[in-house]
């Protein structure tokens, strides 16, 4: 509670991150609040986030009605490798909307570029950010989505700080990520977070959890609402 306060006020001065002598060899070697931080899948593994297999394993059709978005909605997908989940969500936003498609790599980016092309879809915005800060504008979104990309970021106290400037009062932001407390759930155990632990890293910003949202076959989609900056 006292760093939640302290973060609310703008007084957390940040993160600790320690090195760790024995770690998993899916990790960088770093902890974060008691979590291991896991690589970073690059640019070469772009076909794995469009595998035809994903419609069934992730059911991101039912992730999208979870999300709730609305006509003229401005939408932040962060890390969106090739836009799988960009392109569904500016349909839904609509020409009066806006998806911005954050990435780190400008070889996603290239992709993302050409099926903005393919689809004539022209409210995705290709965006690049970096590993401290997405660099969105501030204050303007409604919802930011992070999909299986918050346990890679190297740096995540400065990313979440990054996100929540750019987070319109009352915005959400929604991490959907494979469930570490299901054993059956067929990914590497670092690149996975528990509903505990994800609440354990947003408990110092001024973020109030939503809820759990359990629809998904193997992730959860975990909710947090950003609270109003204090006054005066």
């Amino acid at each position: 509670m006292l760093l939640a306060l302290l973060a609310l006020f703008g007084q957390v001065q940040g993160p600790i991150y320690e090195p760790m002598d024995d770690h998993d060899p899916n990790g960088i070697g770093i902890s974060y609040m008691g979590r291991e931080i896991a690589q970073v899948m690059g640019h070469e593994g772009a076909w794995w986030l469009d595998r035809p297999e994903r419609f069934v394993e992730e059911a991101p059709q039912l992730l999208l009605e979870a999300l709730e978005l609305k006509p003229g909605m401005n939408v932040a997908d962060i890390g969106c490798g090739t836009g799988y989940l960009s392109f569904p969500m500016a349909r839904k936003v609509g020409p009066k909307g806006k998806v911005y498609a954050e990435e780190i790599q400008d070889e996603m980016l290239t992709i993302v570029k050409a099926k903005s092309k393919q689809y004539k879809i022209d409210n995705v915005v290709p965006w690049l950010g970096t590993t401290t800060d997405p660099k969105l504008p501030a204050k303007t979104i409604d919802l930011i989505l992070l999909v299986d990309v918050y346990h890679e970021f190297d740096k995540p106290y400065e990313m979440t700080a990054g996100m929540l400037k750019s987070l319109k009062d009352g915005g959400r932001i929604v991490f959907v990520e494979y469930r570490k407390e299901d054993p059956r759930v067929p990914i590497k155990e670092v690149h996975k977070m528990s509903e505990a632990q994800m609440k354990k890293e947003m408990a110092i910003w001024p973020l109030k959890f939503v809820k759990n949202d359990k629809r998904l076959p193997r992730q959860h989609i975990l909710i947090f609402q950003k609270q109003p900056e204090p006054k005066g």
